[in-house]
């Protein structure tokens, strides 16, 4: 097993059910032309995302971790008549980036970008959220769950990215910031009653890694 079949195999299911896509493929190039970080989801992914917010009928979504907006425009895309995203973003640049985006896939109306730090912007939400894309930095992957539980109502689902870590997340001595910050965000999880959560492993263009998917059950 190799990463080039993993990537093989993403393509072989992409290529048949993923219709070709203008504005994400543009939104794709326009990151990589400003130079953002490679690590926005992949097509499959997105499309992951935007199928479990339409099964939870979401009406209002909150992303923790914009980047170019990639998944953003996956996410807006499953909302309904009058639903909102809002979306965090800590860079400028990449906030930039990200409305010139979601502006070219014709959601500027749909979706609002926050710049700032998330722990600073998260106290300024009111309301509640029926899904949650957490995609920021990892070390404060505990806190930001807290806040997503804070900001949740029973049946809201909570989808927290890159939880398996290449396989180190099991590694108890690490000393790797992302590590040792999934596995606060781990027992968080596994110590929170009014959530019921499970990890799925992935493998693929983005290499070896995972999600949390927890939905919030009890008030």
């Amino acid at each position: 097993m190799t990463k080039e079949l993993w990537c093989d195999v993403d393509r072989y299911f992409a290529d048949l059910l993923l219709a070709p896509d203008a504005a994400l493929d543009a939104a794709a190039q326009a990151c990589r032309e400003a130079g953002l970080p490679d690590i926005a989801v992949a097509p499959n992914q997105g499309k992951l995302l935007h199928l479990l917010a339409r099964m939870r009928g979401a009406r209002r979504i909150l992303e923790i971790g914009t980047l170019g907006g990639y998944s953003t425009i996956w996410l807006a895309r499953a909302l309904p008549p009058g639903g909102k995203l809002i979306t965090l973003e800590v860079d400028p640049k990449h906030a930039e980036v990200a409305r010139a985006n979601i502006a070219g896939a014709g959601l500027a109306d749909v979706v609002e970008v926050m710049v700032g730090r998330a722990l600073d912007t998260l106290p300024r939400l009111s309301g509640t959220f029926d899904f949650f894309f957490i995609d920021a930095d990892k070390t404060s992957n505990a806190d930001y769950f807290r806040w997503a539980l804070n900001l949740s109502r029973r049946g809201s689902v909570i989808v927290v990215d890159n939880v398996v870590r290449d396989g180190n997340v099991i590694d108890a001595n690490s000393t790797d910031a992302g590590v040792t910050g999934t596995r606060r965000l781990v027992d968080t999880i596994a110590a929170e009653p009014r959530v019921s959560a499970t990890v799925l492993q992935t493998v693929g263009v983005k290499g070896y890694d995972g999600f949390v998917i927890a939905q919030v059950v009890g008030g």
